[in-house]
């Protein structure tokens, strides 16, 4: 892996979220998908800086009540003119939950002052903190990220982070005045502080399908257990952490959608997969499987495939070197983010 420019050095000896620093620190979390909260967990329980958590998700049990703001959703069929003009992406005039939630955010702002405020992700989040002049580290997303919205959000943003290596260019659109302020950290979930154990002999298959919305069917499941005699199948959805490393490690191969999650937690267990793209804004999952096919990581495909192609594809998964996967993350990553950002707000000149 290829740290890019303005990578750090891990803090000796992690970092516990206990506002050691004195240096306050917001977090804004989409709430699709599981992977923007899981990772603003991972990160900022490693941090020296008091992080708060702004979001429409619900507040995880293990995440303290004072450290967490509830948004409310503004996803409902409301207001107009939603994206100004074309200025923005989801901006809409007389949205009630859009309006309650950019001013819930802006409150949180005055009364608390934060030296850096992350987005993972929203543009108009980015910048409506950054006017409210606050600096910004804003996560960057794989994807065609050409229109002016993200272009307007990565200029004006005062870090970026993008998490895998800096080689996969996996960004349609970027931009070379970007890289002097962007960190490439590799990937990193919360499985990097376990140690994977070798993959087994048995022709065993994990599905891992997260939580941000399939295209696929039921029908579509059965139909390639049923095209691949002698591969037992373990279907993972709404399982603990602990419940789906164990799947994880049971499985010589895993199957999933190519969420930044689902594709994070496949590399720290060190498996071969077959990672397949989900219809998401701006391609990006698409993007991400041809990084990772080019990689040499994932047997990574555009969309599901028909029955007869599954025997091959499991076979050739399970004959990838998993060793490949230093090459995407290791291990390593949280702590460098948590550094990245703690060195941004204690670098704050007020």
């Amino acid at each position: 892996m290829r740290a890019g420019h303005g990578a750090v050095t891990p803090v000796a000896g992690g970092c516990h979220g206990d506002g050691a620093s004195g240096a306050v620190v917001g977090w804004y979390a989409h709430h699709l998908g599981a992977g923007h909260v899981a990772r603003a967990r991972v990160v900022g329980s490693r941090m020296a800086a008091d992080v708060t958590i702004l979001s429409s998700a619900a507040r995880p049990d293990d995440w303290p009540e004072d450290r967490w703001v509830e948004l409310p959703r503004d996803d409902a069929a409301q207001g107009h003119d939603h994206t100004a003009g074309g200025v923005l992406h989801w901006a809409p005039l007389r949205h009630s939950g859009f309006q309650e939630r950019m001013q819930m955010i802006a409150a949180w702002v005055a009364a608390h002052d934060p030296a850096v405020f992350v987005t993972d992700v929203s543009v108009e989040v980015a910048l409506l903190v950054r006017l409210l002049g606050v600096p910004v580290a804003t996560f960057v997303k794989p994807g065609d990220r050409g229109d002016r919205q993200h272009q307007l959000a990565y200029d004006s943003a005062t870090a970026l982070i993008a998490t895998w290596p800096q080689e996969a260019d996996i960004v349609g659109g970027w931009q070379p005045r970007w890289d002097p302020k962007t960190t490439w950290l590799g990937s990193f979930s919360r499985f990097d502080d376990r140690e994977p154990v070798s993959p087994p002999q048995a022709r065993s298959v994990a599905l891992v399908w997260g939580a941000g919305g399939t295209d696929v069917t039921e029908q579509q499941i059965e139909e390639a257990r049923r095209a691949t005699a002698g591969w037992s199948w373990t279907v993972c959805r709404d399982v603990g952490p602990d419940a789906l490393w164990e799947s994880l490690q049971d499985a010589a191969v895993v199957v999933g959608h190519a969420g930044q999650n689902v594709v994070s937690e496949v590399a720290a267990a060190r498996r071969g997969s077959v990672i397949i793209a989900q219809r998401r804004p701006h391609d990006e999952q698409h993007f991400t499987v041809r990084g990772l096919e080019a990689a040499g990581v994932s047997q990574g495909l555009p969309v599901w495939p028909e029955p007869e192609a599954w025997p091959h594809l499991l076979e050739s998964a399970a004959r990838i070197d998993v060793g490949r996967w230093s090459r995407w993350t290791d291990g390593a990553g949280a702590d460098r983010c948590a550094a990245l950002i703690d060195s941004l707000a204690l670098g704050d000149p007020r």
